[in-house]
């Protein structure tokens, strides 16, 4: 090679080499701030002064130093120009620190500015205003702390009380004192304390509970060794407990004992209670029936109804009101359906699953125009729901279409591309900082109209930032492209391990989009990894059957080792499950054995069987994975086949196959690990 090939050679690899060793700097930079260096931080941020992620050196240097840093100095990087989410988060770390000395004048200057709220500010925020009544004096004092607490209006009140009734878990400490000073004036009363108590035991919150429980009367005060015994072993203590004359603080630890033992198994819980019945008032019989009826339809009982019934009037959760229609689903009780839905507080009425249920309902019950009524004002949507609706007047409408492509404006693109925040975005997210990336991507886009955002999934399309491509062109309006929404990447390296598994390509892509989308090195907090998300176990298993002799850990994120482990396991699924998808799905997503589990005895519907999935992620996963399986099939140009068609009907247990004990593994989604069947 001449002299001057290798000159030019040099020269070409000269942006990439210094690029490379900026982003070198930066990640040492970044662990220097994580480990408190602050003199190595300080030499690298003067190294990387003209990158583009110089706000993040800048963010981190001044962090550091935020307990002694100036009002001066946090203010000038408060007003940089740079349109980054670092700003709001060093204004949220600030106002901790400010609420924290009580420096309320300040805090209010700063708190409206605010984006991204959290509840610990919430609270220094109604602090502020109690010790800042509209005295002009007071906010001009040099003394921030001056002032003994106002009266609170009518509107703080409220929102404490709201506050206080959010919380199944322990709220920061920025919290107790506005709390305590609530309930020392009646504001939060000792109903809403029980209130509050009896959402932290429903929830299983044993340390919140015992907490609370001191801020009542010691007459009403719940035994802490009690409540103990009655979560290590609820039939145990229901077996001991002396509930003739008992007080309202055992009948709520009894109360809580059932619920415990209706999560284990709602028939055990029904017996104990037939034996203690007599000892509670009416009200703490609804109120155990409401429990019941939700515990007993998540195990699918079909007497879940029965028991709902039971319930009566008593208030129930928004979760006990979704399970109730759910229970009447199961049985196919239409007027139940109706009925349980039209109780529904109205911004749960107006949730799309419920619109669609309802409308279903009416139809059942002879009410057409109101039913077609609902469905087409649900068509529009483009999702599980819309296509459903859609499929009910025939597909004409929205959803039942789909709009290919939008063009791209090349003028449109570059100008984008040289926004600082979205190269910042593009930078990091190559580094593999797919969470700051993810930050300030949303931070980036979080105004952007119609077209701009299919501008923004276009140029995350070009740099294989798939995950950013679906969740911004997912988020129009009024314009579409569904070859963003609905990318087809690794088409290539897919198509041999369809084939040899005679799968769907559509139904492939449909549950990778769910699983992963189409990041390779995706890794669940379960362990799950790759674009097919297959869990370590279940990988080394589908090795051993394929004669993979030279598999090991690593392989799990190689393109093609990860297509044909999870392909593999998609056929494996689909064969042992009546070859249909959405069982197939539920298996993918929570194992085969729950998948046919969740069957009842008669054959169901495949819409009522996904609606009545007890987990509420493989719920969510197996509606939209056969919901993107059909828009990917649109987009292949495949043969149409409905939404509604492709769910099918679901063998009931009296008529399909016996459990197969077969089952290669069965993923636990509570801990994620393999469970052996």
């Amino acid at each position: 090679m001449s002299f001057m090939k290798i000159l030019v050679l040099a020269l070409l690899l000269l942006p990439a080499l210094a690029l490379a060793d900026q982003n070198a700097d930066f990640l040492a930079a970044r662990d220097a701030f994580r480990v408190g260096d602050a003199a190595k931080l300080d030499r690298l941020a003067a190294r990387l002064k003209q990158s583009p992620l110089e706000p993040y050196l800048a963010y981190y240097q001044l962090r550091m130093r935020l307990g002694t840093s100036s009002d001066a100095t946090v203010r000038a990087f408060l007003n940089r120009s740079d349109d980054t989410p670092l700003i709001d988060r060093m204004r949220a770390e600030w106002l901790k620190v400010l609420g924290k000395n009580r420096r309320w004048v300040t805090f209010m200057e700063q708190y409206p500015r605010l984006v991204s709220n959290e509840v610990e500010l919430t609270c220094y925020a109604l602090q502020a205003r109690r010790h800042l009544p509209g005295d002009k004096v007071l906010r001009e004092s040099n003394d921030e702390t001056v002032g003994s607490p106002a009266a609170s209006t009518l509107q703080e009140q409220r929102e404490m009380r709201d506050l206080w009734l959010s919380g199944k878990d322990e709220l920061p400490e920025s919290c107790s004192s506005l709390f305590d000073a609530a309930l020392a004036s009646g504001i939060i009363s000792e109903a809403d304390v029980w209130l509050r108590l009896r959402l932290a035991l429903e929830s299983g919150n044993m340390t919140l509970a015992k907490q609370l429980s001191k801020k009542l009367p010691a007459e009403r005060a719940l035994s802490a060794s009690s409540l103990d015994s009655a979560a290590a072993d609820p039939e145990r203590y229901l077996g001991k407990a002396q509930l003739s004359n008992a007080s309202e603080a055992q009948r709520r630890v009894a109360l809580f004992a059932l619920q415990r033992l209706a999560k284990q198994l709602p028939q055990l819980a029904y017996t104990q209670w037939e034996k203690i019945a007599e000892h509670f008032n009416a009200e703490e019989r609804r109120y155990f029936f409401g429990w019941l009826g939700y515990e007993a339809v998540r195990k699918q009982d079909v007497r879940a109804l029965d028991w709902y019934r039971e319930a009566g009037e008593a208030p129930l959760t928004e979760l006990q009101l979704n399970w109730r229609v759910r229970a009447a689903l199961r049985v196919q009780d239409w007027h139940e359906v109706w009925a349980g839905i039209a109780i529904m507080p109205p911004p749960q009425q107006r949730e799309g699953v419920w619109r669609y249920w309802k409308a279903r309902a009416l139809r059942e019950l002879g009410r057409l125009p109101e039913a077609e009524a609902l469905f087409g004002e649900l068509s529009a949507d483009y999702n599980y729901y819309g296509q459903l609706a859609s499929e009910e007047l025939g597909a004409s409408s929205a959803s039942g279409m789909i709009s290919v492509s939008y063009q791209q404006d090349k003028a449109a693109i570059n100008t984008m591309l040289a926004q600082p925040a979205v190269q910042r975005a593009l930078t990091l997210y190559r580094m593999d900082l797919r969470t700051d990336a993810a930050l300030e991507w949303g931070w980036a886009t979080r105004k952007f109209d119609d077209k701009q955002l299919l501008v923004a999934a276009e140029i995350a399309r070009r740099n294989e930032m798939y995950d950013h491509v679906i969740n911004t062109a997912d988020r129009t309006v009024q314009l579409h492209d569904f070859n963003l929404r609905y990318p087809a990447p690794y088409r290539e390296a897919m198509q041999g391990h369809i084939r040899k598994n005679d799968l769907e390509e559509a139904w492939v892509y449909g549950l990778m989009r769910q699983e992963s989308r189409f990041v390779t090195q995706a890794k669940s907090t379960a362990g799950a990894a790759g674009v097919m998300q297959v869990m370590p176990a279940t990988a080394r298993w589908i090795a051993q059957k394929l004669g993979m002799k030279d598999y090991r850990k690593a392989l799990i994120h190689q393109l093609d080792t990860n297509l044909k482990l999870g392909t593999y396991y998609m056929k494996n699924v689909l064969s042992s499950l009546d070859n249909n998808p959405l069982l197939a799905s539920a298996a993918y997503n929570a194992g085969p054995r729950r998948a046919r589990q969740w069957r009842a005895e008669n054959a169901l519907e495949g819409t009522i069987y996904a609606e009545t999935i007890p987990f509420d992620e493989t719920r969510q996963y197996v509606k939209k994975v056969m919901s993107n399986t059909v828009y990917y099939s649109k987009l292949f140009g495949q043969s149409p086949r409905s939404l509604k068609e492709r769910l099918g009907v679901i063998a009931g247990t009296q008529v399909g196959a016996a459990d197969n004990s077969a089952d290669p593994q069965t993923i636990n989604p509570i801990s994620a690990e393999p469970v052996e069947p």
